[in-house]
């Protein structure tokens, strides 16, 4: 082997296009694991999109992109071979897997358009008529190529955790993907996606080598954290050699307790404290606009806040700063991670933290919007209806956008979540309800979307959402005591979502000629509930008269299917909840009894979903 050869390290900028063409190469066997998780990818996305947007201007030539902007990805690892050529990946399989996801969905996303861009050879390339993806591992192999063929993989038993998250993953990149890109834009962003977006390559001719670099770029050393600068001058500002011990020892203990969550949540708890509480302005979305308060915030929250504490903090003096953060650090502190655990964890105090961590915005704007009306003199009680409320007003956003198929990435909404933030800030209680009960009657998407809203591949999180929150919301109309994790992450057996009717066309053929009108129907909301895992499963082909003895021993939404359940069921027929939302049984399931069906999923959206709730104590 050539020794020369063997010791050289090499490192260059490039792109994706020069990163991926026709290249080949294998995962580490250390690091086959594809990990990333929902914010990590979401997140990915806002950056690209945002950067992208700053740049791009309606009437641009394509060749004008050349100019736009740049993002920096970050480092990739490889080690070659030095006899025999082969590459392998030692750092940033995380980030290819992810821009290869990204490219299969942008490959699908520009299948209509006029202005394709060639980006299938960054995905696979093909030798003697055999395609075979660039990053090359065999698990992964079946579940890309069902994404790159259609967009769709069925999950099996045996796939392991990496296949789980690459098809959640894909499913959040088309969740995020902004409405502004596009089919004017779209072949725009593909050309700065793959050309602007800069990759340092390191390569070295030896895993020895590829493991030192590795290792040395995983080392933290010791560079300060924008927490830890923003401490150091924070302690500068407080004179008294006392106090500034004392702050010291506060300010520990808090980050302790937000390090006790995650390793980032001190620097995302001041991102939405200081979002949430006193940032004033957003970068406009015209192309070269600058960074305003929220960006900087996410930026350089340290930066920004030594720029702006006199004008937006009013804190000038040392007794300023100490009694500010002796006071209100720890308060915000103790509100921030209470939102967390209720996300986390069901509370029946603030239950809509819980809706909004399955079905909830970007946290660079939730948790600001989360905090922006908590005042520091407010009583527990006080506190925690604002916080419910303002979850339930991003449910209610979220959910009406899905309900009549729009997005809601970052990107799309943060200047009216932004506007959101500055108008509830420092709400009273009173202030708060009327202030949210004005901005959902804002809303444009209605409930009207409810007769259109199909079940697909890529909106199963969604409608597995919202029959949870259907299911548990009849279930306590009629006095069962159950909860939204009841159906959406039991302890027990799962839930799944159950059609009605069997993937059997020619049993319905007295009421449709083709198969695809068949299909919509038996997908469209009036056609599904929820049922356990197995059960699901073991009689999902059955004819509707079979399935309806089953479903008569089920949660109440389902059973209600049945004529029996309206019969000698006092909690039920004496409701006047009930009767409003106008539920009959179904004997048989035809056409009109899934319209029937739709209507009243409407109806029981309007009651769900109330504005009404705002007015409440």
């Amino acid at each position: 082997m050539n020794q020369k050869l063997k010791n050289r390290i090499e490192a260059k900028d490039t792109s994706i296009n020069a990163l991926l063409k026709d290249q080949k190469f294998t995962i580490d066997y250390f690091q086959r694991e594809y990990r990333w998780q929902e914010k990590h990818i979401k997140l990915l996305i806002e950056d690209l999109t945002t950067t992208f947007l700053k740049s791009y201007k309606q009437g641009d030539k394509r060749s004008e992109v050349a100019n736009y902007q740049s993002y920096y990805l970050g480092p990739v690892v490889f080690s070659v071979n030095a006899e025999n050529g082969k590459k392998s990946i030692i750092d940033g399989q995380q980030r290819i897997t992810s821009i290869t996801l990204l490219l299969i969905y942008l490959n699908h996303l520009q299948e209509e358009s006029s202005q394709k861009v060639n980006i299938s050879e960054l995905i696979f390339s093909e030798k003697y008529g055999e395609k075979s993806f660039n990053m090359s591992d065999e698990s992964r192999e079946s579940c890309l190529k069902a994404l790159f063929e259609t967009g769709i993989y069925e999950r099996e038993e045996s796939d392991d955790e990496t296949i789980g998250n690459i098809i959640e993953r894909y499913e959040n990149i088309d969740e995020s993907f902004p409405e502004e890109i596009d089919d004017a834009a779209l072949p725009f962003f593909i050309d700065w996606f793959v050309e602007n977006v800069v990759i340092v390559e390191i390569t070295a001719y030896s895993d020895e080598n590829a493991y030192t670099i590795f290792e040395t770029m995983n080392d933290r050393g010791l560079n300060l954290t924008p927490t830890e600068m923003l401490k150091g001058y924070i302690l500068s500002k407080i004179t008294d050699k006392k106090q500034r011990t004392e702050i010291n020892e506060i300010w520990k203990e808090q980050i302790q307790l937000l390090h006790e969550y995650g390793e980032n949540f001190d620097n995302n708890f001041f991102q939405a404290w200081f979002r949430g509480k006193y940032a004033v302005s957003i970068r406009p979305g015209k192309a070269g606009s600058e960074n305003q308060d929220f960006e900087l915030i996410g930026s350089r929250f340290h930066s920004w806040f030594k720029d702006n504490h006199k004008e937006l903090f009013d804190l000038t003096t040392s007794d300023e700063f100490y009694t500010f953060f002796k006071n209100q650090f720890p308060f915000f502190v103790k509100w921030y991670l209470a939102c967390y655990s209720a996300q986390w964890k069901f509370d029946k105090s603030l239950p809509h933290l819980r809706y909004i961590y399955t079905w909830g915005i970007a946290e660079s704007l939730q948790e600001p919007l989360l905090l922006a009306s908590v005042n520091y003199r407010d009583d527990d009680q006080t506190i925690k209806l604002k916080l419910d409320f303002v979850a339930r007003y991003i449910e209610i956003f979220t959910v009406r956008r899905s309900v009549n198929s729009r997005k809601f990435g970052q990107t799309t909404i943060k200047y009216t979540m932004f506007n959101v933030v500055k108008l509830i800030r420092n709400n009273s209680r009173e202030k708060l309800s009327k202030n949210l009960v004005k901005e959902v009657n804002q809303i444009p998407e209605t409930w009207q979307g409810v007769h259109n809203l199909v079940l697909n591949q890529m909106n199963k999180r969604f409608i597995k959402h919202f029959l949870s929150r259907i299911s548990s919301y009849i279930d306590n109309v009629v006095g069962k005591n159950t909860i939204y994790d009841t159906y959406h992450n039991p302890d027990g057996k799962h839930f799944e979502i159950e059609h009605i009717w069997a993937n059997k066309f020619k049993e319905h053929r007295d009421e449709f000629d083709q198969e695809n009108e068949f299909s919509g129907w038996r997908n469209s909301i009036g056609a599904l509930i929820l049922l356990p895992q197995g059960t699901n499963q073991s009689f999902n082909s059955d004819k509707y008269p079979s399935k309806l003895e089953h479903y008569i021993k089920e949660n109440t939404y389902a059973q209600t299917l049945h004529p029996n359940y309206y019969v000698k069921n006092p909690n039920f027929l004496k409701s006047e909840i009930i009767k409003e939302l106008g539920f009959k049984p179904h004997p048989e399931f035809k056409k009109l009894d899934i319209d029937n069906r739709i209507e009243l999923v409407k109806n029981i959206c309007e009651h769900i979903w109330s504005s009404d709730y705002f007015l409440t104590d």
